[in-house]
Protein backbone atom coordinates (compact mmCIF):
# COMPACT_ATOMS: atom_id res chain seq x y z
CA UNK A 1 0.00 0.00 0.00
CA UNK A 2 1.45 3.34 -0.91
CA UNK A 3 2.31 5.67 1.85
CA UNK A 4 -0.57 8.25 0.66
CA UNK A 5 -3.14 5.64 1.38
CA UNK A 6 -1.47 4.89 4.95
CA UNK A 7 -1.79 8.56 5.38
CA UNK A 8 -5.53 8.36 4.61
CA UNK A 9 -6.11 5.04 6.89
CA UNK A 10 -4.66 6.90 9.77
CA UNK A 11 -6.89 10.45 9.47
CA UNK A 12 -4.45 12.23 8.23
CA UNK A 13 -3.96 14.39 4.92
CA UNK A 14 -1.31 14.09 3.06
CA UNK A 15 -1.79 17.12 0.29
CA UNK A 16 -4.52 18.58 2.33
CA UNK A 17 -6.70 18.78 -0.57
CA UNK A 18 -9.82 19.31 1.07
CA UNK A 19 -8.20 22.51 3.45
CA UNK A 20 -7.16 24.15 0.10
CA UNK A 21 -10.14 23.58 -1.48
CA UNK A 22 -12.05 25.13 1.21
CA UNK A 23 -9.31 28.19 1.56
CA UNK A 24 -8.74 28.62 -2.65
CA UNK A 25 -11.74 31.38 -2.62
CA UNK A 26 -10.08 33.90 -0.33
CA UNK A 27 -8.43 36.52 -0.40
CA UNK A 28 -4.68 36.14 -1.15
CA UNK A 29 -3.03 39.31 0.43
CA UNK A 30 -1.10 42.19 -1.26
CA UNK A 31 1.32 39.39 -2.69
CA UNK A 32 -0.23 36.40 -4.09
CA UNK A 33 2.49 34.31 -4.52
CA UNK A 34 4.61 35.33 -1.31
CA UNK A 35 5.00 31.95 0.48
CA UNK A 36 3.07 33.53 3.90
CA UNK A 37 -0.14 35.91 3.38
CA UNK A 38 0.62 39.51 3.73
CA UNK A 39 -1.84 42.40 5.11
CA UNK A 40 -1.97 46.03 4.44
CA UNK A 41 -0.24 47.63 7.92
CA UNK A 42 -3.64 47.50 9.59
CA UNK A 43 -1.52 48.07 13.12
CA UNK A 44 0.24 51.68 11.53
CA UNK A 45 -1.71 52.51 8.85
CA UNK A 46 1.64 53.13 6.66
CA UNK A 47 1.47 52.01 2.93
CA UNK A 48 4.97 51.34 3.28
CA UNK A 49 4.29 48.68 5.20
CA UNK A 50 3.34 45.54 5.73
CA UNK A 51 1.74 42.99 8.43
CA UNK A 52 2.20 39.16 9.13
CA UNK A 53 0.51 36.58 11.10
CA UNK A 54 1.48 32.91 10.75
CA UNK A 55 0.26 30.18 13.03
CA UNK A 56 1.18 26.73 13.26
CA UNK A 57 1.57 23.94 15.54
CA UNK A 58 4.16 20.95 15.98
CA UNK A 59 1.40 18.47 14.66
CA UNK A 60 1.63 14.60 15.71
CA UNK A 61 5.12 15.39 16.81
CA UNK A 62 3.66 15.95 20.02
CA UNK A 63 2.54 12.68 20.73
CA UNK A 64 6.13 11.10 19.39
CA UNK A 65 7.24 13.03 22.55
CA UNK A 66 4.78 12.11 24.71
CA UNK A 67 5.67 8.10 23.94
CA UNK A 68 9.60 9.28 24.46
CA UNK A 69 8.72 10.53 27.44
CA UNK A 70 6.55 8.22 29.05
CA UNK A 71 9.20 5.70 28.30
CA UNK A 72 12.27 7.44 29.22
CA UNK A 73 11.03 10.08 31.84
CA UNK A 74 13.59 12.44 29.65
CA UNK A 75 11.44 15.80 29.93
CA UNK A 76 14.36 17.74 27.59
CA UNK A 77 12.17 16.75 24.51
CA UNK A 78 9.42 19.16 25.08
CA UNK A 79 11.88 21.74 24.45
CA UNK A 80 12.00 20.18 21.04
CA UNK A 81 8.40 20.19 20.84
CA UNK A 82 8.54 24.17 21.39
CA UNK A 83 11.06 24.93 18.86
CA UNK A 84 9.28 22.66 16.22
CA UNK A 85 6.00 24.44 16.57
CA UNK A 86 8.04 27.69 16.55
CA UNK A 87 9.96 27.22 13.73
CA UNK A 88 7.13 25.95 11.58
CA UNK A 89 5.51 29.64 12.10
CA UNK A 90 8.88 31.61 11.90
CA UNK A 91 10.76 30.08 9.01
CA UNK A 92 7.44 30.18 6.72
CA UNK A 93 7.78 33.85 7.86
CA UNK A 94 11.27 34.20 7.00
CA UNK A 95 10.86 32.87 3.20
CA UNK A 96 9.10 36.60 2.47
CA UNK A 97 11.79 38.27 4.10
CA UNK A 98 10.77 38.57 7.42
CA UNK A 99 13.33 38.09 9.97
CA UNK A 100 13.71 39.90 12.97
CA UNK A 101 11.03 41.74 15.37
CA UNK A 102 8.83 39.21 15.73
CA UNK A 103 6.15 38.63 18.39
CA UNK A 104 5.17 35.36 19.01
CA UNK A 105 2.45 33.64 21.16
CA UNK A 106 1.40 30.63 22.37
CA UNK A 107 -1.35 28.53 22.55
CA UNK A 108 -1.74 24.81 24.46
CA UNK A 109 -4.18 23.03 25.36
CA UNK A 110 -3.48 19.46 26.95
CA UNK A 111 -5.26 16.64 29.10
CA UNK A 112 -4.29 17.48 32.77
CA UNK A 113 -5.50 13.51 33.57
CA UNK A 114 -2.18 12.53 31.34
CA UNK A 115 -0.13 15.74 30.86
CA UNK A 116 1.50 17.36 34.33
CA UNK A 117 2.40 20.55 34.91
CA UNK A 118 6.73 20.10 35.13
CA UNK A 119 5.79 18.86 31.05
CA UNK A 120 4.16 22.66 30.68
CA UNK A 121 6.97 24.31 32.44
CA UNK A 122 9.58 22.16 30.17
CA UNK A 123 7.78 23.38 26.80
CA UNK A 124 7.63 27.27 28.51
CA UNK A 125 11.05 26.86 29.22
CA UNK A 126 11.97 25.66 26.03
CA UNK A 127 10.40 28.52 24.65
CA UNK A 128 12.68 30.96 26.08
CA UNK A 129 15.80 28.58 25.64
CA UNK A 130 15.01 29.10 21.75
CA UNK A 131 13.84 32.75 22.05
CA UNK A 132 17.52 33.16 23.89
CA UNK A 133 19.07 31.25 21.72
CA UNK A 134 17.99 32.95 18.39
CA UNK A 135 19.00 36.33 20.34
CA UNK A 136 22.78 35.55 20.49
CA UNK A 137 22.45 34.98 16.76
CA UNK A 138 20.66 38.89 16.30
CA UNK A 139 16.99 37.23 16.07
CA UNK A 140 15.03 39.39 18.22
CA UNK A 141 11.51 37.47 19.11
CA UNK A 142 9.63 39.09 21.36
CA UNK A 143 7.44 36.24 23.48
CA UNK A 144 3.76 38.12 24.32
CA UNK A 145 2.74 35.09 26.63
CA UNK A 146 0.02 32.89 25.35
CA UNK A 147 -2.58 30.45 26.57
CA UNK A 148 -2.52 27.17 28.25
CA UNK A 149 -5.86 25.22 28.26
CA UNK A 150 -7.10 21.97 30.07
CA UNK A 151 -9.37 20.82 27.41
CA UNK A 152 -9.12 16.90 27.79
CA UNK A 153 -11.97 16.55 25.99
CA UNK A 154 -10.76 17.55 23.13
CA UNK A 155 -7.12 17.06 23.10
CA UNK A 156 -5.72 13.59 23.69
CA UNK A 157 -2.31 14.10 25.31
CA UNK A 158 -1.03 17.64 24.24
CA UNK A 159 -1.28 20.11 21.68
CA UNK A 160 1.47 23.03 21.37
CA UNK A 161 1.17 25.44 18.87
CA UNK A 162 2.24 29.23 18.16
CA UNK A 163 0.78 32.67 16.59
CA UNK A 164 3.74 34.48 15.16
CA UNK A 165 3.41 38.52 14.28
CA UNK A 166 5.55 40.99 12.43
CA UNK A 167 5.59 43.94 10.63
CA UNK A 168 7.64 45.06 7.57
CA UNK A 169 8.52 47.08 4.84
CA UNK A 170 6.89 46.06 1.55
CA UNK A 171 9.90 46.77 -0.59
CA UNK A 172 11.73 44.36 1.73
CA UNK A 173 9.19 41.57 0.64
CA UNK A 174 10.01 38.87 -1.43
CA UNK A 175 7.32 36.92 -3.63
CA UNK A 176 8.98 33.89 -5.09
CA UNK A 177 9.06 35.88 -8.51
CA UNK A 178 11.35 32.56 -9.88
CA UNK A 179 12.34 32.94 -13.02
CA UNK A 180 13.77 30.65 -15.86
CA UNK A 181 17.41 30.17 -15.43
CA UNK A 182 17.39 30.28 -11.66
CA UNK A 183 19.78 27.95 -10.12
CA UNK A 184 18.24 26.77 -6.69
CA UNK A 185 20.73 26.01 -3.84
CA UNK A 186 19.41 24.20 -0.93
CA UNK A 187 20.35 23.85 2.25
CA UNK A 188 20.56 20.99 4.76
CA UNK A 189 18.50 19.41 6.80
CA UNK A 190 20.73 17.37 8.50
CA UNK A 191 23.95 17.13 10.44
CA UNK A 192 25.02 19.83 13.27
CA UNK A 193 24.33 23.46 12.73
CA UNK A 194 26.93 25.99 15.24
CA UNK A 195 23.36 26.77 16.43
CA UNK A 196 22.37 23.47 17.57
CA UNK A 197 23.66 21.19 20.64
CA UNK A 198 23.55 17.60 18.79
CA UNK A 199 23.05 15.94 15.44
CA UNK A 200 19.91 16.79 13.38
CA UNK A 201 18.19 14.21 12.12
CA UNK A 202 16.31 16.42 9.70
CA UNK A 203 12.55 15.14 10.11
CA UNK A 204 11.35 18.81 10.54
CA UNK A 205 7.01 18.40 11.87
CA UNK A 206 6.36 16.97 8.35
CA UNK A 207 5.45 13.52 8.32
CA UNK A 208 5.89 12.21 11.76
CA UNK A 209 2.13 10.51 11.43
CA UNK A 210 3.78 8.04 9.05
CA UNK A 211 7.32 8.11 10.43
CA UNK A 212 6.25 7.67 14.02
CA UNK A 213 3.75 4.19 13.08
CA UNK A 214 6.00 3.05 10.10
CA UNK A 215 9.17 2.83 12.09
CA UNK A 216 7.69 1.82 16.00
CA UNK A 217 6.95 -1.45 17.33
CA UNK A 218 2.81 -2.28 17.76
CA UNK A 219 3.45 -3.16 21.11
CA UNK A 220 3.48 0.45 21.95
CA UNK A 221 -0.65 0.29 20.92
CA UNK A 222 -1.12 -1.35 23.66
CA UNK A 223 1.17 0.56 26.31
CA UNK A 224 -0.12 3.83 25.06
CA UNK A 225 -3.81 3.53 23.33
CA UNK A 226 -3.92 7.75 23.98
CA UNK A 227 -1.58 8.42 21.67
CA UNK A 228 -3.42 7.35 18.49
CA UNK A 229 -6.90 7.23 16.89
CA UNK A 230 -8.69 4.02 17.75
CA UNK A 231 -10.64 4.01 14.94
CA UNK A 232 -7.38 3.78 13.06
CA UNK A 233 -6.69 -0.15 11.49
CA UNK A 234 -4.88 -1.84 13.81
CA UNK A 235 -2.65 -2.93 11.22
CA UNK A 236 -1.62 0.38 10.29
CA UNK A 237 -0.23 1.07 13.95
CA UNK A 238 2.82 1.07 15.15
CA UNK A 239 3.86 -1.35 12.54
CA UNK A 240 7.69 -1.04 12.81
CA UNK A 241 10.54 -3.17 14.21
CA UNK A 242 12.17 -0.59 16.19
CA UNK A 243 12.23 0.85 19.61
CA UNK A 244 12.58 4.17 20.91
CA UNK A 245 15.31 3.45 22.75
CA UNK A 246 17.66 1.76 20.80
CA UNK A 247 20.53 2.33 18.53
CA UNK A 248 19.49 4.48 15.59
CA UNK A 249 22.06 4.86 12.65
CA UNK A 250 23.78 7.63 13.65
CA UNK A 251 26.20 7.33 16.75
CA UNK A 252 25.41 8.26 20.36
CA UNK A 253 21.43 8.77 19.32
CA UNK A 254 18.73 6.25 19.64
CA UNK A 255 15.64 6.10 17.71
CA UNK A 256 13.65 8.18 19.78
CA UNK A 257 16.14 10.96 19.44
CA UNK A 258 16.77 10.87 16.03
CA UNK A 259 12.85 11.31 14.93
CA UNK A 260 12.53 13.58 17.57
CA UNK A 261 15.16 16.13 16.31
CA UNK A 262 13.91 19.73 16.50
CA UNK A 263 12.69 21.29 13.38
CA UNK A 264 15.97 23.15 12.32
CA UNK A 265 15.58 26.82 11.88
CA UNK A 266 17.40 28.73 9.20
CA UNK A 267 16.73 32.13 10.61
CA UNK A 268 19.71 33.28 11.21
CA UNK A 269 21.53 31.64 8.07
CA UNK A 270 18.64 33.84 5.86
CA UNK A 271 19.26 36.88 7.86
CA UNK A 272 22.61 36.82 6.70
CA UNK A 273 21.59 35.77 3.28
CA UNK A 274 19.01 38.76 2.62
CA UNK A 275 22.06 41.24 4.42
CA UNK A 276 24.03 40.26 1.35
CA UNK A 277 21.97 39.42 -1.49
CA UNK A 278 18.24 40.39 -1.01
CA UNK A 279 17.74 42.03 -4.42
CA UNK A 280 19.30 39.12 -6.00
CA UNK A 281 16.89 36.21 -4.15
CA UNK A 282 13.83 35.56 -6.57
CA UNK A 283 12.32 32.97 -4.22
CA UNK A 284 12.73 31.18 -0.96
CA UNK A 285 10.58 27.32 -0.30
CA UNK A 286 10.39 26.04 2.90
CA UNK A 287 9.97 22.45 1.98
CA UNK A 288 7.54 21.23 4.77
CA UNK A 289 4.13 19.73 3.65
CA UNK A 290 4.62 18.26 -0.05
CA UNK A 291 8.43 17.69 0.93
CA UNK A 292 9.97 17.94 -2.55
CA UNK A 293 7.17 18.86 -4.08
CA UNK A 294 6.11 22.35 -2.31
CA UNK A 295 7.86 24.50 -4.73
CA UNK A 296 4.97 23.79 -7.38
CA UNK A 297 2.31 26.15 -5.53
CA UNK A 298 4.89 28.62 -6.38
CA UNK A 299 6.01 27.97 -9.63
CA UNK A 300 3.53 28.82 -12.47
CA UNK A 301 4.45 27.90 -15.75
CA UNK A 302 7.94 26.31 -14.52
CA UNK A 303 9.48 23.56 -14.31
CA UNK A 304 11.49 22.99 -11.61
CA UNK A 305 14.66 20.33 -12.32
CA UNK A 306 16.44 18.86 -9.31
CA UNK A 307 19.07 16.58 -10.27
CA UNK A 308 21.63 16.93 -7.53
CA UNK A 309 20.28 16.27 -4.00
CA UNK A 310 22.07 15.56 -1.59
CA UNK A 311 22.34 12.06 -0.67
CA UNK A 312 19.41 10.50 1.85
CA UNK A 313 19.94 11.10 5.00
CA UNK A 314 19.73 8.34 7.55
CA UNK A 315 16.68 9.39 8.94
CA UNK A 316 15.25 8.96 5.77
CA UNK A 317 16.62 5.75 4.92
CA UNK A 318 15.39 4.10 8.23
CA UNK A 319 11.92 5.11 7.47
CA UNK A 320 11.89 3.93 3.85
CA UNK A 321 13.34 0.50 5.19
CA UNK A 322 10.55 0.12 7.37
CA UNK A 323 7.94 1.42 5.91
CA UNK A 324 8.92 -0.30 2.49
CA UNK A 325 7.38 3.18 0.99
CA UNK A 326 8.10 4.18 -3.00
CA UNK A 327 11.26 6.41 -3.06
CA UNK A 328 8.36 8.82 -5.25
CA UNK A 329 5.96 9.10 -2.06
CA UNK A 330 9.05 9.48 0.32
CA UNK A 331 10.00 13.07 -2.06
CA UNK A 332 6.48 13.73 -1.71
CA UNK A 333 5.88 13.90 1.64
CA UNK A 334 9.05 14.36 3.27
CA UNK A 335 12.33 16.90 3.12
CA UNK A 336 14.20 13.72 2.20
CA UNK A 337 17.20 15.93 3.18
CA UNK A 338 17.02 19.94 2.57
CA UNK A 339 14.06 21.88 3.93
CA UNK A 340 14.98 25.20 2.74
CA UNK A 341 15.48 26.04 -1.09
CA UNK A 342 17.26 29.49 -2.60
CA UNK A 343 16.35 30.39 -5.73
CA UNK A 344 18.43 33.08 -7.99
CA UNK A 345 20.62 33.47 -10.25
CA UNK A 346 23.70 31.44 -10.67
CA UNK A 347 26.47 34.28 -10.25
CA UNK A 348 25.37 34.20 -6.84
CA UNK A 349 24.95 30.27 -5.43
CA UNK A 350 28.24 30.33 -4.59
CA UNK A 351 27.60 33.52 -1.81
CA UNK A 352 24.66 31.17 -0.62
CA UNK A 353 27.27 27.96 -0.23
CA UNK A 354 29.48 29.79 1.88
CA UNK A 355 27.18 31.81 4.25
CA UNK A 356 25.63 28.46 5.09
CA UNK A 357 29.10 26.67 5.64
CA UNK A 358 29.87 29.35 8.14
CA UNK A 359 26.70 27.80 9.66
CA UNK A 360 28.08 24.41 9.51
CA UNK A 361 25.23 23.92 7.36
CA UNK A 362 25.85 21.40 4.09
CA UNK A 363 24.58 23.43 1.03
CA UNK A 364 24.50 22.67 -2.68
CA UNK A 365 23.42 23.41 -5.82
CA UNK A 366 20.53 21.32 -6.24
CA UNK A 367 19.28 22.26 -9.66
CA UNK A 368 17.74 24.72 -12.11
CA UNK A 369 14.50 26.70 -13.47
CA UNK A 370 13.35 26.00 -17.14
CA UNK A 371 10.76 27.27 -18.93
CA UNK A 372 7.21 24.87 -19.58
CA UNK A 373 3.44 25.34 -20.43
CA UNK A 374 2.81 24.15 -17.20
CA UNK A 375 3.79 23.88 -13.29
CA UNK A 376 6.08 20.60 -13.37
CA UNK A 377 8.93 19.08 -10.58
CA UNK A 378 11.19 16.70 -11.76
CA UNK A 379 13.68 14.76 -9.25
CA UNK A 380 16.67 12.78 -10.93
CA UNK A 381 17.72 11.22 -7.43
CA UNK A 382 19.47 8.03 -6.87
CA UNK A 383 16.71 6.50 -6.19
CA UNK A 384 15.05 6.87 -9.71
CA UNK A 385 13.26 9.70 -11.46
CA UNK A 386 10.11 11.40 -10.69
CA UNK A 387 8.05 13.49 -12.31
CA UNK A 388 4.80 16.02 -11.20
CA UNK A 389 2.64 17.98 -12.34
Amino acid sequence: MSEISRYDQRGVSADKGEVHAAVKHLDKGLFPNAFCKILPDVAAGDPLFCNLMHADTAGTKTNLAYLYWRETGDLSVWAGIAQDAIVMNLDDMACVGCTNDIILSSTIGRNKHLIPGEVIKAVIDGTTAFVDNMARHGVNIHLAGGETADVGDVVRTIDVGYTAFARMRRHDVIENALQPGDTIVALASFGQATYEDRYNGGMGSNGLTSARHDVLRHDYAARYPESYDARTDEQFVYCGSRSLSEASPVPGINVGQLLLSPTRTYLPVIQALLAQLQPHIHGMIHCTGGGQTKVMKFAPGLRIVKDNLFPTPPLFALIQQESQTAWREMYQVFNMGHRLEIYLPQEHATTVLDIAHQFGIEARIVGRVESAHRTEVVLDTEHGRFEWA
